[in-house]
């Protein structure tokens, strides 16, 4: 794969182009060309917080970074020279997680979000005239109106009034500064703070059939440079929404919980909207520069690609798609018909077979199929496979692509990365649609139903393939394999049943329903919470029966046994809540189950790419950004303390960079230049540029991971995200103690690495 070429083009023949018609399109080509990306490496350290840097943003030109810190201050970079002009101390009292330079006033106002709840506006030209330590300088404007930590800011290309901020809360409010430059506390007397735009203290989806209900703590927002109207946001569910701001009611106060407003789009890979009962949520939501697609960054998972309008091409699901994306739909007299391979073009594109492109893909596949022979270099055959596919889809003929969908589907279930089955399931129901009566696709389709444990359709799909290929060993042994995996989850049920066990409620399921019986609570300032009995202490009573041979997962590494949980309020006479939560249990099934029933649940759009290798675990800050202002490669941070830069095209990872100590969460490219900020639990922000005399995967080829070693780099962070799915517990707990400390006023600014 290092000697196939990008999709941008040769930078000596841009460069060729520009000398004979410059022109803004080849400026924007040559600003992150591939050949530039392949040589990025630090240039320059810049020194000046004292704590962990959560936050990072460019003025409009570039000649300007901000920053924001846990040690409460702001900075201001000069870009041109790489100093320190002014460290502002805010006045805040905990982490700064935002900043923004406000457009359109000669970068002399900057505006901060932070844990305290609050946001404030600095006017710099305060600063002008006083010595290099006077740097404490009052807000010119003070919202206080937030009652959670302030998490992201959004600004308006142009508009020097608003700035939006985005809360844990479960409210996204506009401040404008022509109305107000105050606004008091959160639940003081008679506040009629008429700002929230987003009232989503009731918008939270457990899955895309249930309707709205528990509070959306926002953690990300954006707005689109190009239709400004449309807003985005994402926060403590699977979904990010997208919201016309022109069809929202007018702005309300937060007194009376408000429903939340219908949306223009729900985003959610297909795969992750049925899973209410996880830890999942998203850290990061972002336009690409043209506004046509956003990008997506999930805490324990991928990120994920999608295009803005429902268009040609783009996969706009319901709940019922889900499941009939793994039934076996055709039957036995289908499945037995001769192969029926298309070469029509298809989606509307005429097929431009060139011989030269049918050749290179032909190559990849037989490379992807030597790789799956003899189970080496699986990933590099992935990417050859997504080159295919995602890059030459539309110019290949219908039976080679039909056999590089069944390829990818083994390597990925090979591979065995989270998710890989479900990206499996997908490519063998396309190779299905190509070839209904292809024994790969129905043979491997019942591998990845067997993977995911859905062992009754599994079956359905291994018969089918046995009856097409009747002498295969493989399919006899994958169909015994299957019936024995239904048969012993039909005996463990039985057991349970017999046993009169009744299901355990899961931590998420607890919290979730406290959630929605502590709506008023949640309303009170932090005054009334504390004179109220609103404090709730959990009570975990924690029970393992495993013997040295037992409940231990040898490849996982991780503890299996029993959980009790007595949950209590402090107050009420320290009886465990036991029966309660077994009564309650019930009543909010049948009360669930009522709703579905009535509620009619909107469509969401699916992905229509997956960038994998990083770690996002740790924190709920990280980043995922398109790099360039054509937004062609997408860069995320991880919790290795690397950075990693893909093709956006097709996936393929093109750079790994060390730039942390420890997490690495931020990263903005610079508006024009090759150049790219980066920052996290470290105290410093490193700038990086194309300065690596070799092109290479890591630094020039010296700094980072030997190239051979960023697979393993990988496979160790795949291994970080399972055991938080297989463990999350213990993340679950630690976000939920950390909002109730900062309800509390219990503020940790110096614990940054699960901000």
């Amino acid at each position: 794969m290092e000697n196939l070429s990008f999709h941008d083009g040769n930078i000596f023949n841009l460069l060729h182009t520009r000398s004979q018609d410059p022109s803004h399109e080849v400026d924007q080509r040559m600003q992150l060309h591939s050949s530039l990306i392949r040589r990025l490496s630090q240039e320059q350290e810049l020194e000046g917080h004292q704590g962990c840097v959560n936050s990072l943003a460019w003025n409009s030109n570039g000649s300007l970074l901000i920053s924001g810190s846990d040690d409460l201050r702001i900075n201001i970079w000069n870009y041109s020279s790489r100093t320190l002009l002014h460290s502002i101390d805010t006045g805040h009292t905990a982490n700064i997680f935002c900043t923004k330079f406000v457009p359109e006033t000669s970068d002399e106002l900057v505006v901060s979000g932070a844990g305290d709840a609050e946001v404030r506006l600095f006017n710099l030209s305060h600063l002008s005239g006083r010595a290099e330590d006077d740097n404490a300088i009052a807000p010119s404007a003070l919202y206080q109106c937030h009652t959670r930590r302030v998490k992201k800011l959004a600004v308006e290309p142009g508009n020097p009034n608003v700035v939006w901020s985005a809360s844990e809360d479960g409210t996204l409010r506009q401040h404008d500064f022509r109305e107000s430059t105050s606004c008091p506390p959160a639940g003081t007397a008679h506040q009629e703070c008429r700002s929230v735009l987003l009232d989503l203290r009731s918008g939270a989806k457990r899955a895309l059939a249930d309707p709205p209900k528990q509070i959306l703590s926002l953690k990300s927002c954006d707005i689109s440079a190009t239709r400004p109207h449309l807003l985005l946001v994402g926060g403590s569910d699977a979904f990010a929404r997208l919201y016309d701001r022109r069809m929202l009611p007018p702005l309300t106060s937060s007194r009376k919980r408000m429903p939340p407003p219908p949306c223009v789009n729900y985003f959610c890979p297909m795969h992750l909207s049925d899973r209410g009962r996880t830890n999942l949520h998203l850290t990061h939501v972002t336009f690409s520069p043209n506004g046509e697609e956003v990008l997506l960054s999930y805490s324990g998972e991928h990120v994920y690609l999608m295009n803005v309008n429902n268009g040609t091409g783009i996969m706009q699901y319901t709940p019922g798609d889900v499941d009939n994306l793994f039934s076996f739909s055709n039957n036995l007299h289908d499945v037995e018909s001769p192969p029926q391979v298309s070469t029509n073009p298809q989606n509307g594109f005429h097929r431009n077979c060139n011989a030269a492109t049918v050749k290179k893909c032909t190559e990849l596949v037989e490379i992807a199929k030597r790789s799956l022979e003899e189970g080496t270099d699986v990933f590099y055959a992935i990417e050859a496979a997504n080159e295919v596919l995602d890059a030459h889809s539309n110019d290949i003929e219908s039976a080679l692509r039909h056999e590089c969908l069944c390829t990818r589907a083994a390597l990925l279930l090979k591979r065995k990365w989270k998710n890989d089955a479900h990206m499996a399931v997908r490519d063998c129901h396309n190779a299905r649609k190509i070839d209904a009566s292809s024994f790969k696709a129905h043979y491997y389709m019942s591998e990845a139903l067997q993977q995911l444990g859905r062992c009754k359709e599994a079956l359905d799909f291994a018969n089918a393939a046995q009856h097409l290929n009747p002498s295969d060993a493989d399919i006899v042994a994958k169909v015994e394999s299957i019936k024995r995996d239904l048969q012993a989850a039909g005996s463990e049920k039985n057991e349970e049943t017999g046993a009169g066990t009744t299901r355990v409620l899961s931590l998420s399921d607890i919290l979730y329903r406290s959630e929605a019986n502590s709506d008023s609570s949640h309303d009170m300032s932090r005054s009334e919470r504390e004179d109220s009995d609103y404090d709730e202490e959990l009570e975990l009573d924690i029970q393992t029966s495993l013997s040295d041979d037992e409940g231990r997962d040898p490849e996982s590494n991780a503890m299996r046994g029993s959980l009790n949980l007595r949950i209590h309020r402090v107050g009420d006479d320290d009886k465990p809540m036991e029966n309660t939560v077994d009564n309650a249990s019930s009543g909010t099934a049948s009360s669930s189950q009522n709703d579905r029933t009535s509620y009619q649940p909107e469509g969401a759009i699916d992905m229509k790419r997956r960038y994998v290798g990083h770690c996002n675990v740790g924190t709920d800050i990280k980043q995922a950004s398109f790099l360039g202002q054509r937004g062609e490669y997408i860069a995320s941070g991880s919790d290795d303390g690397r950075w990693f830069i893909w093709e956006k095209q097709t996936g393929r990872l093109m750079k790994v960079l060390v730039g942390d100590e420890a997490v690495l969460n931020c990263i903005q490219c610079h508006p024009f230049d090759s150049v790219v900020a980066t920052s996290g639990i470290d105290n410093t922000i490193k700038i990086w540029s194309p300065t690596a005399s070799v092109p290479s995967i890591v630094a020039g080829g010296s700094a980072g991971p030997a190239t051979a070693n960023v697979v393993e780099v990988m496979e160790s962070n795949q291994q970080k995200i399972s055991r938080n799915r297989e463990n999350p517990l213990s993340v679950e707990l630690m976000q939920r103690f950390r909002m109730q400390e900062f309800a509390e006023g219990n503020f940790h600014p110096f614990e940054c690495t699960q901000s």
